[in-house]
C-alpha cells in the first residue's frame, strides 16, 4: 500500500497552555496472533508519559489507551502472552482527539476476514488523526480499502530530531517514533527522551534480522503474498503447492520465482521464520521448549535443540538463558 500523499495537519498543543480536561483516545486494534513487542513499546510510551505528566501536572494532557479486538475478551499474541481487550462494537468514540494504531502479526489474514473488525475501522477511520499500521497491519487498511494517515510531524527538516530522524513521504515511520513525537508536542524534548530511553529495546533474533538479506529489491506482490501466507501459517503442517496457489503460479514457476526474488526456497524461508519465531517465544514467555516446539510448528524439543545446535551453536534452553527470559511455566 502506497502512503498518503496528503498527510493530515496535526495540531499542535502546549502542554503549558493545553485545558486540562483534554484527552488523547488511542485506540489500538489487535487480533490473535498479533505481535506483542511494538504494541508494547507504544503502551510503556503513552503510560510513562502519563506518569510523567500526572507528576509534573497535576490534571494536565493524559493519554486514554484502549486495547481493542473484533470480539473483546481475552486474545493471544504470537507469543503466546495474553492481553484482555475491549470490542470494537461496543467501544465507544468520543469527539476528543483519537489515534489509531494497527497491530501487525501472523494472524492478520485472518483478521482481514472478520467484517466487525473492518466495518469498525472504517467508522472510526474518519474520525482518528493518525491511522498508523505496524508491519502486516497495513494488511487490514488494504482490505477495507482505507489508507494510512502517519504524523505529520515526523515529516520535514524543521522536525527532525535524533530520537527519529525525519523520513522522506516514501517510507513509513516506525509506530514507537510517531508515539515519542507526539508526546514530545506535549511533554517537550527533555522528558520524552527519558522515555525513549527508558523504553526497552525490542528483542531481535539472529534469524529475524538476515532472512530477508538476499532478497532483491523488488519482490513481486504475488511472492510478498506467499511469504506472508507462509509466515502466518508457521504452526502449521504447510506445502509447496498450497504455497504456490497463494501466489497464483504454478509449483514449479513459483518455486524458481522465490528463490530469485527473496533469496532462499520456500522451505528454507519457513524454516528461518519458525526459528525465528521460537526465538521470540522463548525470550517473551513462560513456555517450556517443547510447547515452543509444537506452537512454531518444529513438532518436539528434540528437533528444536537439534536445529539450534545447527544454527546457533546452542540449545533452546541456554539462548533463553542468555537473554535473561524469564524461568520456565511447567504448566
Amino acid at each position: 500500500m502506497e502512503l498518503v500523499q496528503t498527510l493530515p495537519r496535526y495540531l499542535r498543543h502546549n502542554i503549558e497552555s493545553t485545558q486540562t480536561s483534554e484527552v488523547t483516545h488511542v485506540d489500538i486494534a489487535l487480533f490473535n496472533g498479533f505481535a506483542l513487542p511494538k504494541i508494547a513499546a507504544i503502551i510503556e510510551v503513552f503510560q510513562k508519559a502519563n506518569a510523567v505528566t500526572a507528576a509534573q501536572r497535576p490534571g494536565g494532557i493524559y493519554y486514554d489507551v484502549s486495547l481493542l479486538s473484533a470480539g473483546g475478551g481475552r486474545i493471544a499474541s504470537s507469543s503466546s502472552v495474553f492481553v484482555w481487550t475491549e470490542s470494537v462494537e461496543t467501544h465507544r468514540g468520543t469527539n476528543d482527539r483519537h489515534l489509531l494504531f494497527i497491530a501487525g502479526g501472523a494472524g492478520v489474514q485472518q483478521a482481514c476476514r472478520d467484517e466487525r473488525l473492518s466495518n469498525w475501522l472504517r467508522r472510526r477511520h474518519p474520525f482518528s488523526e493518525i491511522v498508523h499500521p505496524i508491519a502486516e497491519g497495513r494488511q487490514l487498511l488494504d482490505a477495507t480499502g482505507l489508507p494510512s494517515r502517519y504524523c505529520a510531524l515526523l515529516y520535514g527538516e524543521s522536525d527532525a530530531h535524533d530520537l527519529y530522524s525525519a523520513r522522506p513521504l516514501a517510507e513509513a515511520p516506525t509506530a514507537v517514533s510517531t508515539a515519542l513525537r507526539l508526546v514530545e508536542e506535549h511533554l517537550g524534548t527533555d522528558l520524552t527522551r527519558q522515555i525513549a530511553e527508558s523504553i526497552a529495546p525490542e528483542h531481535r533474533t539472529p534469524f529475524g534480522t538476515s532472512t530477508m538479506r538476499g532478497a532483491s529489491p523488488q519482490v513481486s506482490e504475488k511472492i510478498m503474498a506467499s511469504v506472508r501466507w507462509l509466515e502466518a501459517n508457521v504452526d502449521r503442517p504447510v506445502s509447496i503447492d498450497a504455497a504456490a496457489q497463494v501466489a497464483a503460479m504454478s509449483e514449479r514457476n513459483f518455486l524458481r520465482r522465490f528463490k530469485s526474488e527473496i533469496g532462499m526456497t520456500p522451505s528454507d524461508y519457513l524454516l528461518r521464520a519458525r526459528l525465528n519465531m521460537s526465538c521470540k517465544m522463548l525470550v517473551e514467555s513462560r513456555l517450556p521448549v517443547d510447547k515452543i516446539a509444537r506452537r512454531c510448528g518444529i513438532g518436539s524439543g528434540g528437533q528444536l535443540a537439534k536445529l539450534f545446535r545447527k544454527y546457533l551453536a546452542t540449545t533452546p534452553s541456554d539462548y533463553r538463558m542468555s537473554k535473561g527470559a524469564p524461568l520456565t511455566d511447567p504448566s
